[in-house]
């Protein structure tokens, strides 16, 4: 039997249909206009009305009737301020979050190239000697510089024989800035990859290539070095190397002509600054009789750094060591603990700063930073022997003396009397070098600090 079908009808109802045909239909473009209005209404609610603008008025007239000037319109946008406080141009585009911009200068600074600010040596960072050359800070040979010598690890092994074509007027700097901010500081093997050229460089055609080259740097900084990576000993091997001597034995004919050996070649033949500034933390380490032997072929030096050195002797293991004898425990060396401040014995510290004067009788600078201890020495007198500031050392026309100390607002009585003693010490060396040149020779500056009033 066929399946019945139910078909369904789509008309709508008789109440529907009523309803609908009562209500009247929009066109598309009533809708829009009535969309236009609804948003200009919200727009003006949320907006504060702008005035309107009055007719103009020659300003004749406008004086005769006394008429007001009429307000120029708003701007409906906030004019935005295109330049910072220090006059820079600033981006286009929303400002930057406050989150980004919240840190100080200071903390922008330090988070350049010395992001390891661990790695810096505070007491380092000013001991540059005058008349040197040194990139601008913040520039971008700074930076470069900078960031060779904290990554130097790695520039020491894979980079090692391009050092030595760095150029000459940036050597200490380089040298400078990894002896301070390297860990290990800088080594005899990194000094001679940055002074010394590659195997096969120069050929036999141009055996003074070196010289030449070397000839132009007359600034070596070892500052943080000495004591602690360095020996002044292997540093005066590198920079005058000796001959081996021809043997003895003798010749097989008579015929045979003698070889004349040609005078050992000076690594850094014009060199005229160098600081061997220590890291206070080995002070300890430094030995006055290296510094004494180096100093014999140094003679044409004529601006040094000492800063951080302890106080002279000839042997500095000594002080603490004593000898047996049926008449006591004698002092192994000429300084023992209570040689200046019990017994004011300054005898041996006299005499070895007698020798060094000797032979850097051409200096004209000299820093003595963080010396403080034996500033007494440079104006003491023991059995006619003194510090010679009129012949040896005349031609000083600086003498840096600061204490090397940054005392806190925690910092102790004992401390600030120290402090208070050494300024004043420095004051008294300034007087002494003065009169004993009596008008006569060059003039002395000795920079120093100044006590706060």
């Amino acid at each position: 039997m066929p399946k019945k079908r139910n078909i369904k009808s789509f008309k709508p109802t008789a109440g529907s249909s009523s309803s609908i045909a009562d209500r009247p239909q929009r066109s598309v473009n009533e809708l829009l206009a009535n969309l236009r209005r609804t948003s200009i209404g919200l727009s003006a609610a949320t907006q504060p009305a702008h005035p309107a603008t009055a007719p103009s008025v020659p300003p004749v007239i406008r004086e005769i009737l006394q008429i007001p000037e009429t307000p120029a319109p708003r701007s409906r946008r906030p004019v935005r301020q295109r330049f910072d406080g220090n006059g820079r141009r600033l981006p286009a585009g929303p400002p930057p979050p406050r989150s980004w911009v919240s840190r100080s200068l200071t903390d922008d600074a330090n988070s350049g190239a010395w992001s390891g600010a661990s790695r810096l040596n505070l007491c380092l960072a000013d001991t540059s000697l005058p008349g040197t050359y040194l990139p601008a800070r913040g520039s971008l040979i700074d930076i470069v510089l900078r960031k060779l010598a904290y990554d130097w690890d790695f520039h020491r092994v894979y980079n090692q024989y391009h050092l030595y074509f760095v150029p000459n007027h940036l050597k200490a700097a380089l040298i400078r800035f990894v002896g301070i901010a390297s860990e290990e500081g800088l080594s005899l093997s990194d000094l001679k990859a940055i002074l010394l050229p590659p195997p096969d460089t120069f050929t036999e055609d141009d055996p003074e290539g070196r010289t030449i080259s070397n000839g132009e740097v007359n600034y070596l900084d070892l500052s943080g070095s000495i004591g602690r990576s360095l020996k002044l000993k292997d540093v005066g091997e590198l920079l005058f190397p000796t001959t081996d001597q021809d043997s003895t034995e003798p010749q097989d004919s008579w015929d045979v002509p003698e070889t004349v050996l040609s005078p050992p070649r000076t690594l850094l033949p014009n060199l005229t600054h160098l600081s061997l500034a220590l890291d206070p933390r080995h002070a300890s380490s430094a030995s006055w009789k290296q510094l004494i032997g180096l100093s014999s072929k140094l003679t044409s030096l004529t601006h040094l750094s000492l800063a951080y050195w302890p106080d002279p002797c000839l042997i500095a293991r000594g002080r603490q060591s004593f000898v047996a004898s049926p008449q006591g425990n004698i002092p192994y060396g000429g300084t023992n603990l209570y040689s200046h401040s019990i017994d004011h014995d300054w005898s041996e510290a006299l005499l070895v700063l007698r020798l060094l004067s000797k032979n850097l009788y051409a200096l004209e600078f000299l820093d003595l930073t963080g010396c403080t201890p034996w500033f007494k020495a440079l104006l003491a007198e023991s059995d006619h022997d003194h510090v010679d500031w009129v012949t040896n050392w005349g031609k000083i026309t600086e003498l840096r003396l600061y204490t090397g100390l940054k005392l806190g607002d925690d910092a102790l009585p004992s401390e600030r009397t120290s402090y208070r003693e050494a300024i004043n010490m420095a004051k008294n060396v300034e007087r002494h070098i003065r009169a004993s040149r009596a008008g006569k020779g060059r003039f002395v500056v000795v920079e120093r600090d100044e006590l706060d009033t």
